[in-house]
C-alpha cells in the first residue's frame, strides 16, 4: 500500500509541475506579448479566476477522491456513480450561479474597485471558465479516487498546451487582455472535454455495470452534505492559500496603475519557483509521515519530519538566495527589460515565498498527524494579517510593500507552525545543524553579491554559486550519512554517473565530510 502512495504521489506531483511550467510559460509569454498594462490587466484577473472556481467547486473535487477510495474498496460501485453525479451537479449549478455574479459584478469590480474600465471585458470572460473548471475537478477527484492519477496528468497537458496557444491566438488577432483571459477558458473546455473522455474509457469501467442508485431528493441532499461537510475545510484553506499568493496584486490594483500590476505579476512567479521543490517534498513524504503516526513509531515520524524540513532548507533557501540577489538579470531573462521594476520586489517576496515554502511542508506534517484543522486556523489568522500589511505597505512603499507585507506574513506563519508541529508532534529538530545550513546560504550570498548584476554574471553566479554551496556543505559538515544515500540512490540510477559518484562518496568518507547522527 505504502508503494502504491508513494507512486501516485509521485504522479501527482509531475501534474503540478506540468500545471506549474505551463502556467509560466503562459506568464511569459502574455507578459512579452501585452506589455506591462496589458499584462497588469490580465495579472488582475486571476485572482477571481481562482477565487471562482474554488468557490464553484466547493472544495468537493478532495471529497470525491477520499469517497470514492472508501467505497471502492467496499465495492459499492453504484453509490461511487452517485458521489459523482451528485457533486458535478452541484458544483455546475454553482458555477452557474457565480459566473452570472461575476458577468454583472465585473463593471462594479473594474470601476468603483479598481477604477480600470479597461479589465471590465477580461473579467466578464471568467464567466466562461467556471463551468467547465467544476467538470474537471470533479473528474480529476475520480482519478484520484481510484488511483489513476496519470490521466491527471494527461488531463493538465491538455489544458496547458490549449490554454497556451488559443491566448496567444486570441491575443496576436489583437483582442488584448480579454483574449489572454479568453485563453483561459478555451483552455478549460478542452480539458473539460478529454477529462470526461478519460473517464468515460478508462474509469467508469472500473464501477462495474451495476444500475444507477434510485435516491430520493432528500436522500441525494443528505449525500451532499455529507460532501460538503468533508469539503468546507478545503475550501476554507484553499482561499486563504490564495489570498497569501494573490493579495498583494489585488492590493496594488485597487490604489496603484496596471501597469505597476504588470511589474509586480513579473515577480510574482519568479518568487513562487521555490514552492515547486516544498510542494513536491510535502506531497512525497506525506503518506510516510501518516504512516509513522498511526505506527506510533516516534523514531520514524522524527526522522520523517526532520527530513522533510532539512531537505526543504537545503534545497529551497539557496535558490532563494540566488534569485533574490540576480533579480534583476532573472527578470530581464525572464520577461524582458520592460519589466526590471519588478526587480526589487522580486529580491524581497521570494525570501517569503522560501517562508512559506517551510510552511507548507509542516502544513502538511499537521495534516499526516491527523490535525488538518490546526494549518486551517494558522492561514486564516495570516490571511487577514496579509490583507493589513498590503494595505499599509503598498501605500508607503508601492509594489515593493505588497513584497514587504507577504514576507513579514509568511515568517510569521512560518514561526508560528514551527512550534505548532513540535509542539504536537514532540520531535527535536537539530538546529545546530540547520543554523550551519543557514551559514552556507550566507557565505553564497556574499559570494553572489560581489558578482556583477548582469545576464552573464547571473549565469556564472548560479554556477558558481551551486558548486560553493555543495562545497560548503561538506566543509561544515552539514549532510548526514542518510543524505549522501538518498542522493546517490538516485544518482546510480544513470549507470554512466556510477564510477564518478563512488569516487566522490570515497573522498567524503575518507575525509569525514559528513556528521554522524
Amino acid at each position: 500500500m505504502t508503494n502504491k502512495l508513494m507512486k501516485n504521489s509521485i504522479i501527482l506531483v509531475i501534474g503540478n509541475l506540468l500545471f506549474r511550467v505551463g502556467g509560466y510559460i503562459n506568464r511569459l509569454l502574455m507578459s512579452r506579448m501585452l506589455g506591462p498594462e496589458g499584462y497588469g490587466l490580465y495579472g488582475l484577473t486571476l485572482p477571481f479566476q481562482g477565487i471562482f472556481q474554488i468557490l464553484s467547486a466547493g472544495g468537493l473535487p478532495p471529497a470525491i477522491a477520499k469517497y470514492v477510495s472508501e467505497y471502492n474498496v467496499k465495492n459499492e460501485h453504484a453509490l461511487i456513480k452517485q458521489i459523482i453525479i451528485t457533486s458535478t451537479k452541484y458544483m455546475i449549478f454553482m458555477a452557474l450561479i457565480l459566473g452570472v455574479v461575476m458577468l454583472f459584478a465585473s463593471d462594479f469590480i473594474a470601476n468603483a474597485i479598481f477604477h480600470k474600465p479597461a479589465v471590465v471585458w477580461p473579467l466578464r470572460v471568467i464567466s466562461l471558465i467556471t463551468p467547465f473548471s467544476v467538470v474537471v475537478g470533479a473528474m480529476r477527484g475520480a482519478y484520484q479516487g481510484v488511483y489513476k492519477n496519470e490521466y491527471t496528468v494527461y488531463n493538465r497537458m491538455c489544458e496547458q498546451i490549449s490554454t497556451i496557444v488559443f491566448a496567444c491566438l486570441f491575443v496576436y488577432v489583437g483582442l488584448y487582455a480579454t483574449g489572454a483571459v479568453l485563453g483561459s477558458a478555451f483552455g478549460f473546455i478542452v480539458s473539460a472535454i478529454t477529462a470526461v473522455y478519460f473517464y468515460k474509457k478508462y474509469i467508469s469501467g472500473l464501477f462495474g455495470t451495476e444500475e444507477d442508485l434510485s435516491l430520493s431528493r432528500k436522500d441525494e441532499l443528505n449525500l451532499l452534505w455529507m460532501l460538503i461537510r468533508f469539503a468546507i475545510p478545503v475550501t476554507i484553506t484553499a482561499l486563504s492559500e490564495m489570498a497569501i499568493y494573490d493579495v498583494g496584486t489585488l492590493i496594488i490594483g485597487i490604489f496603484m496603475l496596471s501597469s505597476d500590476v504588470g511589474y509586480y505579476n513579473s515577480a510574482d512567479p519568479i518568487a513562487r519557483i521555490p514552492l515547486i521543490i516544498s510542494l513536491s517534498i510535502s506531497t512525497v513524504l506525506l503518506p510516510a509521515t501518516a504512516e509513522a503516526y498511526t505506527m506510533k513509531n516516534q523514531k520514524l515520524l522524527q526522522e520523517y519530519v526532520v527530513d522533510c524540513l532539512r531537505y526543504c532548507i537545503l534545497t529551497v533557501l539557496p535558490l532563494c538566495v540566488m534569485i533574490s540577489v540576480f533579480s534583476e538579470p532573472v527578470i530581464t531573462i525572464l520577461f524582458g527589460s520592460n519589466y526590471i521594476k519588478g526587480a526589487s520586489v522580486l529580491s524581497i517576496l521570494v525570501i517569503g515565498m522560501s517562508f512559506y515554502s517551510i510552511y507548507m511542508i509542516c502544513s502538511s506534517i499537521l495534516q499526516g498527524t491527523g490535525k488538518p484543522k490546526l494549518p486551517m486556523y494558522i492561514l486564516i489568522a495570516g490571511t487577514v494579517l496579509n490583507i493589513v500589511l498590503n494595505v499599509i505597505f503598498v501605500n508607503v512603499s508601492g509594489i515593493v510593500g505588497a513584497g514587504i507585507g507577504t514576507t513579514i506574513t509568511t515568517g510569521i506563519l512560518m514561526i508560528v507552525i514551527l512550534y505548532t508541529v513540535i509542539r504536537n508532534t514532540k520531535i527535536s529538530l537539530p538546529w545546530k545543524n540547520i543554523l550551519l545550513i543557514v551559514t552556507c546560504n550566507i557565505i553564497l550570498m556574499i559570494a553572489c553579491i560581489i558578482i556583477p548584476k548582469t545576464i552573464i554574471g547571473a549565469i556564472i553566479g548560479f554556477i558558481v554559486g551551486t558548486i560553493l554551496y555543495i562545497v560548503c556543505l561538506f566543509i561544515f559538515r552539514v549532510l548526514s550519512e542518510r543524505d549522501i544515500k538518498f542522493f546517490t540512490d538516485y544518482l546510480n540510477r544513470a549507470t554512466f554517473l556510477r564510477p564518478y559518484t563512488e569516487k566522490i562518496i570515497k573522498f567524503i568518507e575518507k575525509h569525514e565530510l559528513i556528521y554522524k547522527q
